[in-house]
């Protein structure tokens, strides 16, 4: 074997290795991982070149101990759960933020149902009986979204802004009251591990209409607990994402769409609910516990045929962590 090509196949070896030990539930690789240790490839690219002519027993022993250590590393560092996601490690940031065009002073909207509060923002906007469908739309990354309680308004948010600028506005689509929060991030980066110092939306909805909720997100850190909402749809778009949501009882039919690049995804669903699971999700580790294989990319729970009330779930992504639960 010429010694220039030892390192590229014993990557792809130890690649291979890892992702059948995980599938079978040796290991428990965390996916999170590849973002985080990423520079390890270059490590090993460049002792690679570095020892390209010596063909030494040395110099073998060295690659293959670098590859093993990185892989080893790779695979057993907890670094992705320990830092959670890049919202918590770094944020948009901009030497123009303070210079934009929009006032940060305590202002009041009644038309968009904005009240802007310092320097961070409430956006609200009131609900009226004859509001029966609702569509949220959410977009942005870099930032922290939670959702969990409710509010007697239509939609509630309190965003904390310091790299990025968070907009509000609604509008009406025939029956359907329309909703869009969006975060404009400013160029360049800053780095900052402190919670408090992120941006972030914290999300209340009103309980008594029908919801779709679409959300695209670059970096994010997602939360959702619509376990006392009626979700008719939810779609997850993210390049690299991290996103948790709780799900309570389904419609007749609660559409659960998600699509993402390198992602770590975490649905709950009820234990009592009937649920179909469809997966495209090329080499990403799926974790379906509590439901049945029937071919290779539908799981289902028991009795799913003849539930009346369903929750479907679709998912697709390239390198990325998906789990599915009862609770």
């Amino acid at each position: 074997m010429r010694s220039d090509k030892l390192v590229p196949g014993a990557i792809l070896v130890l690649l291979g290795v890892v992702f059948l030990l995980d599938n079978f539930h040796v290991i428990n690789f965390d996916w999170m991982n590849l973002l985080y240790l990423w520079p390890i490839f270059l490590i090993m690219g460049g002792i690679s070149l570095v020892f390209a002519g010596n063909r030494s027993p040395l110099a073998t022993i060295l690659k293959l101990a670098v590859v093993v250590g990185c892989f080893a590393l790779l695979v057993f560092g907890n670094f992705g759960k320990r830092y959670h996601f890049w919202p918590n490690a770094w944020t948009f940031h901009s030497d123009d933020y303070n210079n934009d065009d929009d006032d940060d002073s305590d202002t009041t909207n009644t038309d968009q149902g904005v009240v802007k509060i310092g320097g961070d923002k409430t956006f609200k906007q009131e609900y009226t009986a004859d509001i029966k469908h609702a569509r949220l739309n959410i977009s942005g990354g870099g930032t922290i979204y939670n959702l969990s309680d409710s509010t007697a308004d239509l939609f509630n948010a309190q965003t904390q802004e310091l790299y990025g600028k968070y907009t509000f506005n609604h509008s009406k689509d025939d029956s359907v009251y329309v909703l869009n929060l969006n975060l404009k991030n400013n160029k360049g980066f800053h780095f900052d591990s402190d919670d408090r110092k992120n941006n972030k939306a914290d999300i209340k909805l009103n309980t008594n209409p029908v919801w779709d909720i679409d959300v695209t997100t670059g970096a994010t850190d997602l939360n959702f607990d619509l376990s006392k909402f009626k979700i008719k749809s939810l779609s997850l778009k993210g390049g690299a994402a991290s996103f948790d949501v709780k799900l309570g009882a389904p419609l007749a039919n609660t559409n659960i769409e998600v699509s993402t690049g390198a992602s770590e995804v975490t649905i709950r669903v009820p234990k009592g609910a009937a649920c179909r699971i469809t997966s495209n999700t090329g080499l990403s580790s799926n974790e379906f516990e509590g439901f049945s294989k029937k071919s290779d990319n539908d799981y289902e729970t028991d009795g799913f045929d003849a539930a009346k009330n369903r929750i479907l779930i679709h998912m697709s992504g390239g390198i990325s962590d998906f789990k599915v639960n009862r609770y």
